[in-house]
């Protein structure tokens, strides 16, 4: 899926048991949101992956939990139809937290985690503090939409990661050029042309 595999080696040799598919498959759904958004606006989310007992703990829920009573099977982050139930529930307030094996056991929860000793970059808002905030407390690893369209990966109360969505979406193209071509970089701007 990720043309950079090192981004999810690196995160997952931070936390030992943490699948990384799974944490490809949140990543992904993630750089699709900040990219699309929903209903033509930008949206952010927060999505909580491994260690989920622990986060439910610290948590507790915003509405009547929409996932709530579904079989597991039908709720894995890998299926079609939760990927797109997750866009259509993430224009609500309240994170998503995933399982170590990719099923996403609740949406809308309120992290309950306390803020003392978070350092983060000015301008990041709430949404990333309480990413910061339990993944300082608990084993799990924090992926947040922002509505400024990027996404960013906490691991221990700390940023990890940026990804900035166009680069990404760019990075996966592949040329219709067949070869011979000759490729050109100029102020960060690159064409790539028939060699004659």
């Amino acid at each position: 899926m990720f043309p950079d595999t090192h981004l999810f080696d690196e995160i997952c040799a931070r936390k030992q048991g943490v699948r990384r598919e799974v944490l490809e498959h949140v990543i992904t759904l993630a750089v699709e949101l900040a990219r699309e958004g929903r209903e033509g606006r930008k949206i952010g989310t927060l999505f909580i992956v491994y260690d989920s007992d622990a986060v439910l703990a610290q948590s507790r829920c915003l509405i009547l939990d929409p996932l709530l009573g579904h079989p597991d099977e039908v709720k894995r982050i890998d299926n079609p139809n939760m990927r797109e139930t997750i866009k259509e529930l993430a224009q609500l307030d309240g994170a998503f937290v995933v399982s170590g094996d990719g099923v996403v056991v609740s949406a809308c929860r309120y992290l309950n985690s306390s803020a003392v000793g978070i350092d983060l970059p000015l301008g990041l808002g709430s949404r990333h503090m309480a990413a910061a905030s339990i993944t300082k407390e608990t084993e799990a690893i924090a992926v947040v939409v922002s509505e400024s369209s990027v996404v960013r990966v906490f691991v221990g109360g700390k940023l990890v990661s940026e990804i900035i969505p166009e680069l990404w979406v760019l990075s996966r193209a592949s040329l219709h050029l067949s070869w011979p071509y000759v490729e050109r970089t100029t102020n960060h701007v690159t064409v790539v042309s028939k060699e004659d």
